[in-house]
């Protein structure tokens, strides 16, 4: 597993290489000779820092680090977009984005693993991808449920788990998908263009507000 110490030595052994009179790199001052001292800083330390956390975040994602905040009820709501792309062999299948402010419940998987879906879960993000599928349904249901699958893979899901939650939405998923239908069809929207900044806000309050949706 690469940690935060097998980085920090790969730096100083970068910036051993680097010619003289380098300068500062990322908050690191470069010797003479071309070797690594400790920051001038404190700050600079947290430059190296943020940088540092920064990258190692969103190099576990696929496209990028899942960042979300909620209503009053457990619904959520991205604060930053999230993106899911084929691997090699998976070409039949097209990269998904989700914007900011997509609205998720997790409804679109059955009810009996909503307990392992929270925000940290092993498979949130591939859970949100497949909402938004089955909320835009600009693609069949069955393609959506494939990706869920080989999202939950590209984070190592045991493939017992995987098996289950992709049987169960195989099964049941047709009336999450209908159902969204049905909202869609009665004017309903789920990517917001204001994002509520108190936390007490209920989204059924929200909702109904002008001006709070994207067109």
């Amino acid at each position: 597993m690469l940690t935060r110490r097998h980085v920090l030595r790969l730096a100083a052994g970068i910036a051993a290489c680097l010619p003289m009179g380098v300068g500062i790199i990322s908050g690191w001052r470069l010797s003479g000779a071309g070797h690594a001292q400790e920051p001038d800083s404190s700050a600079q330390a947290r430059t190296m820092e943020s940088w540092m956390n920064e990258w190692m975040s969103v190099s576990k994602a696929p496209g990028g680090v899942l960042r979300l905040s909620r209503f009053r009820e457990p619904i959520y709501f991205l604060t930053a977009p999230i993106s899911w792309r084929p691997n090699p062999g998976q070409g039949a299948y097209e990269p998904v984005t989700v914007p900011t402010g997509f609205v998720t419940d997790f409804a679109s998987i059955p009810r009996i693993f909503w307990s392992a879906l929270r925000p940290d879960g092993e498979y949130a993000y591939a859970a949100v991808v497949h909402d938004y599928l089955y909320w835009t349904q600009t693609r069949s249901r069955e393609e959506a449920d494939q990706i869920l699958k080989m999202a939950m893979e590209d984070f190592e899901v045991g493939a017992v788990t995987i098996g289950a939650i992709y049987g169960a939405v195989r099964v049941a998923g047709q009336m999450a998908w209908s159902g969204n239908a049905e909202k869609k069809a009665q004017g309903e929207k789920r990517v917001l263009r204001r994002l509520p900044q108190d936390p007490r806000t209920t989204w059924d309050d929200w909702k109904q507000r002008l001006g709070v949706f994207t067109p």
